[in-house]
């Protein structure tokens, strides 16, 4: 019995083999289903850069001219009495709109109206004298010559007398029409002489225009009638239209610069005098020719005249080399290298590559 159970218990080579087979086989199927069960990420996209584009525009051949000016009526008087003396009442203020033939101010009468008075007793006397020196002559007792010489002194009277009534009604002063007053240059009781400037008027009825100044480089490139574009603090973020009214044909002798106007088309209301304006004058030479205008935040490594900007094609971006005329406010004009319509990359450019692949957003 015990050498039969010996035997029963061992296990024999050839089984052991086949054991071990199974086992080994047993095992690369769980390794294969492990194998399976475990999930793999997918590739990711390339990341695209972000950018925004816009379309180049067409532009005058020639910058603008930008330049400050000053908004004023376009009729101002500067009144003034016509004899000097103290000043009696100045009758309005500074921005008070007056009337035509109102009082504005007037000059102290005293001396004035002695003047009046001496000159007319002089001019009565030499009538008496005249038509004394009549009958003296008719009566033969004068030569023709003392009639001839009262007759003389007669006319010279009454010349002196006409002239200090006019000066009298010139010790007044009346509005000569509508208007504002902008500037008061004197005070009550100041002594002014002849033709000192006492109150500075506005009419009302030519409207307002803005006065600027321009180098003779600028000048000459401007004609009447060539359009402006006027901004002012006043009115901010409006564009008023307005035109060239007026060009001088000689430059200002302190500043040795050329006085312009320009006119508004249509006025905003209220306008004030002293208003500062800025102003954007399209001469007539730009408009003969035009050029391809982009924002400047589209040209990068730009060396004086060269430069590049990159181009939209499709969902990629192309390398352009384009030449820069010159620098505006409105951006940069080109000469060549990109004709208009075509779009370039505003924001992004720095960080782009030739043909690189990007992602367009909204503006």
């Amino acid at each position: 019995m015990h050498s039969s159970h010996s035997s029963s218990s061992l296990m024999s080579p050839r089984r052991g083999l086949q054991v071990a087979k199974v086992a080994g086989a047993v095992a690369a199927v769980g390794t294969l289903l492990m194998l399976a069960c475990t999930s793999h990420p997918a590739p990711k996209a390339p990341r695209l850069t972000p950018v925004r584009a816009q379309e180049a525009t067409s532009g005058p051949a020639t910058p603008s001219i930008v330049t400050n000016g000053i908004v004023a009526t376009k009729d101002e008087m500067r009144l003034s009495f016509k004899v000097g003396g103290v000043i009696r009442s100045i009758l309005v203020e500074q921005g008070q709109a007056v009337r035509r033939g109102q009082r504005l101010a007037e000059i102290e009468l005293t001396e004035i109206d002695a003047q009046v008075a001496q000159a007319r007793a002089l001019a009565e006397k030499s009538s008496r004298d005249l038509a004394r020196g009549e009958r003296l002559y008719g009566d033969q007792v004068i030569s023709l010559e003392q009639l001839q010489d009262l007759r003389t002194q007669a006319s010279l009277q009454q010349a002196q007398l006409r002239s200090v009534e006019f000066n009298r009604g010139y010790s007044v002063i009346v509005a000569p029409q509508d208007g504002v007053v902008l500037r008061k240059l004197s005070q009550e009781r100041e002594l002014v002489s002849a033709g000192q400037a006492v109150l500075t008027i506005g009419a009302h009825d030519r409207g307002y225009v803005v006065r600027a100044a321009l180098s003779d480089r600028d000048v000459v490139q401007l004609k009447l009638g060539d359009p402006a574009e006027i901004r002012m603090d006043a009115y901010p973020g409006r564009m008023l239209p307005g035109t060239i009214s007026e060009i001088a044909s000689g430059a200002d002798e302190r500043t040795g610069l050329f006085p312009v106007e320009v006119h508004f088309a249509d006025p905003p209301a209220p306008l004030a005098s002293g208003l500062v304006a800025r102003l954007r004058i399209q001469p007539a030479t730009a408009r003969a020719a035009v050029l391809t205008y982009v924002p400047i935040s589209s040209v990068v490594e730009g060396d004086r005249e060269r430069a590049s900007v990159f181009v939209v094609n499709g969902d990629r971006v192309q390398r352009r080399a384009v030449r820069v005329a010159f620098i505006d406010t409105t951006g940069v004009a080109l000469t060549d290298g990109l004709q208009p319509g075509e779009r370039v990359v505003t924001d992004g450019a720095p960080y782009l590559q030739d043909q690189e692949q990007v992602q367009l957003e909204a503006p």
